[in-house]
């Protein structure tokens, strides 16, 4: 009797929370949203960050504001959403380091990338750049690569188990070289020591590199892309003989785990939509960007591979950093 009155109990509340949880996601938003932005300002993430709150805003008609919550390779950020309240008024933009590189990288990781957040949609793909100092006597990957090998270089990153650091190893690896890693306080510093002849070469995005490029400061050499991309006029890794060669930087947005599907279902479709206008498209392509916009369960996909892949890069490496 006891277990039958549980029973109708369970069927005649269920419906009523999923009612509950349908105009909640209808009445959605009705306060300022936060799009947590786990890196310092002046970056392509920060851009993409503030590009997609202003969009947000403007088809939700709610202001999105975004914080800069940086530090501890993005860990920072990342953690303070992955414990925020699952009700869609805290949202993070993350990317390669913090959903895909971070969780081999650190074997204390206060957040699982792949379970303690809900999917919203992949934003958009910036391949990297393979860039030297111009005084570096070769013009292309092949004699970049003999170069080499008849003397040691070095290469620099924004820091241990960044993407640049984890592609020049991937290099290493691929090419049979021996070169040392010389990290950086930011993919800036790094820049200005390749630029200066300080170190040989590095590893980047190509909004970073493009400005220096067309200075005559930077000398690119490939594009770690499966094909060649529109902004520069360059033969990719595996044209220059060393295939599946791909490094990217790539954003995406997220929630808190157990956010109501309505709700993610909402910012997804408003974030679509937002990718796909020329004015985020034009300002993605200044940045060397790729604009995306999946749906939740292909960013989810994408994670759950993104973690196979680095965790590859980074178990060839011997880098950890706890």
């Amino acid at each position: 009797m006891h277990r039958r009155f549980i029973v109708k109990l369970a069927a005649a509340v269920l419906p009523l929370l999923a009612t509950c949880s349908t105009a909640f996601a209808q009445n959605y938003p009705n306060k300022t949203i936060t799009l947590v932005a786990p890196f310092a300002p002046g970056g392509a993430l920060d851009l993409i960050a503030r590009t997609m709150a202003q969009k947000l805003q403007e088809d939700l008609g709610q202001s999105v504001v975004v914080d800069n919550k940086a530090g501890a390779a993005g860990i920072i950020g990342t953690q303070y959403v992955a414990k925020a309240a699952p009700d869609g008024y805290t949202l993070l933009l993350g990317a390669t380091t913090t959903h895909g590189i971070n969780p081999s990288l650190y074997t204390k990781l206060p957040y699982n990338a792949a379970t303690d957040f809900a999917p919203i949609s992949l934003i958009a793909t910036i391949p990297h750049l393979l860039v030297v100092n111009p005084n570096l006597p070769v013009k292309n990957l092949g004699e970049f690569i003999r170069y080499a090998r008849t003397k040691p270089l070095t290469f620099g990153s924004a820091g241990i188990g960044a993407p640049h650091h984890l592609a020049g190893e991937i290099l290493k690896t691929e090419a049979k070289l021996d070169m040392q890693h010389i990290p950086y306080k930011g993919t800036g510093p790094a820049m200005l020591a390749v630029m200066s002849g300080e170190i040989d070469f590095m590893s980047v995005e190509i909004a970073a590199a493009m400005p220096h490029i067309k200075a005559g400061k930077l000398r690119p050499l490939a594009v770690a892309a499966p094909k060649r991309v529109p902004s520069i006029d360059l033969a990719t890794f595996a044209e220059q003989g060393i295939p599946g060669f791909e490094v990217t930087s790539w954003f995406a947005i997220f929630a808190p785990k157990n956010t109501p599907r309505d709700i993610v279902a909402k910012l997804n479709a408003s974030l679509v939509k937002a990718v796909a206008t020329d004015d985020v498209k034009s300002k993605f392509t200044t940045l060397g960007a790729l604009p995306i916009g999946s749906s939740p369960d292909e960013l989810r996909a994408y994670v759950d591979t993104e973690i196979v892949r680095w965790a590859a890069a980074v178990k060839s490496s011997g880098t950890k950093a706890d």
